[in-house]
């Protein structure tokens, strides 16, 4: 049975979407989520931390604090070590494994600090320490301060276990939820995507507008703890929100195969009722027919990996022109790692925040009002 102890759960989000993820928190329930650096902090139990993993979209893991303490020496850390109560969650028939991360701290090395806890947590609990067990224990040692926290989630968390086909730059479900959050769409209004790819963001906010939780497809860390209760947790997962919106949300691209990929994860997503993709081209795009103004969101290539920037320019215009044309009333949302590119569409873009780290790249969120 889990135990009622509160403590610090974090939430991992990307560095600039932390606001993002901690609105999409807050709108969910928890109480009193805080904004930290690379994500968000709040106070609960382990059915909070069941519950972040199963419903929170935008963040990419779960982490449990179990343990605060200052700590200047290897010889303190594991005297401290020793007073954490392993028991109360980590299993000893289920194997674990330690990873450091030190900085501006005393204790510098992390695999001298990793090999210390794992050798307390062996001795004092039987659990055997492997390379590749899927209960993490994650330490952070800064400025001799350290936390000790369990990886609740295991995979992370945009892996939903719904989507199998993936196009050569795949926006990362949680990154695309946040994006669409931050467009301010909240599950009620018509979305397009022009370059849907293998359909990200079409799913998405197909799952938003249809109440699914994001996790409910895949397994999760934390049912290896010893705070894990099946029956808890099953009546948890089993509680249906679901409905099936009156609107439909888009896609199209010009390859066939991107079609064929998103149709097939829509179908494994469950979401095909209230989806449609089509190919067609960027001057071929139109809103669909007897839908209301919504929300244009894109992820175009960016000239970084795929493609070439002065082509890519001819495409940003084309985009722009059509838009402006066909899309009166629809707000749009451009990913981009270009300001030159998105400024090529020619749209009436507000001011951007500061670029988002995404794949070893650093996107900006080009948006607008509505299309006028």
């Amino acid at each position: 049975m889990t135990n009622n102890r509160h403590f610090e759960i974090f939430l991992a989000a990307p560095p600039g979407l932390e606001e993002t993820l901690c609105s999409e928190v807050r709108m969910k329930g928890f109480r009193q989520p805080k904004v930290v650096p690379g994500g968000v902090t709040l106070r609960g139990g382990w059915p909070e931390v069941w519950r972040a993993n199963l419903w929170i979209r935008g963040a990419s893991r779960v982490l449990a604090r179990v343990a605060q303490f200052k700590t200047e020496y290897l010889s303190q850390l594991e005297k401290r070590a020793r007073e954490v109560k392993w028991a109360e969650f980590l299993r000893p028939d289920v194997p674990f494994k330690v990873e450091v991360s030190c900085s501006s701290s005393r204790i510098y090395h992390s695999g001298a600090a990793a090999e210390r806890i794992s050798k307390i947590v062996t001795e004092l609990l039987g659990a055997p320490a492997e390379d590749n067990a899927d209960v993490v224990l994650r330490v952070r040692i800064d400025q001799n301060f350290c936390t000790i926290s369990v990886d609740t989630s295991g995979d992370l968390l945009h892996r939903r276990g719904h989507k199998e086909a993936v196009n050569r730059a795949p926006m990362r479900e949680t990154m695309a939820s946040l994006f669409l959050r931050k467009c301010r769409y909240n599950g009620q209004e018509t979305v397009l995507d022009p370059m849907c790819g293998s359909g990200t963001f079409v799913i998405e906010a197909a799952e938003i507008a249809s109440r699914l939780n994001p996790g409910r497809s895949r397994h999760f860390a934390f049912e290896q703890l010893a705070t894990y209760d099946e029956d808890a947790w099953q009546t948890m997962r089993s509680v249906k929100s679901a409905r099936t919106p009156e609107f439909r949300l888009y896609g199209s691209d010009r390859d066939a195969g991107a079609i064929t990929m998103s149709e097939a994860n829509a179908l494994r997503a469950g979401v095909t009722a209230c989806t449609e993709f089509r190919q067609a081209t960027i001057s071929e795009i139109m809103p669909p027919e007897g839908s209301s103004p919504g929300l244009v969101i894109l992820n175009p290539p960016y000239g970084t990996r795929i493609g070439d920037k002065t082509k890519l320019s001819a495409l940003y215009r084309a985009l722009g022109n059509r838009l402006l044309e066909q899309f009166k009333g629809w707000r749009v949302g451009i990913l981009t790692t270009e300001v030159s590119l998105a400024h090529a569409t020619g749209l009436p873009f507000l001011p951007t925040g500061a670029p988002i780290p995404h794949g070893g790249l650093k996107v900006f969120l080009f948006q607008t009002e509505a299309l006028s």
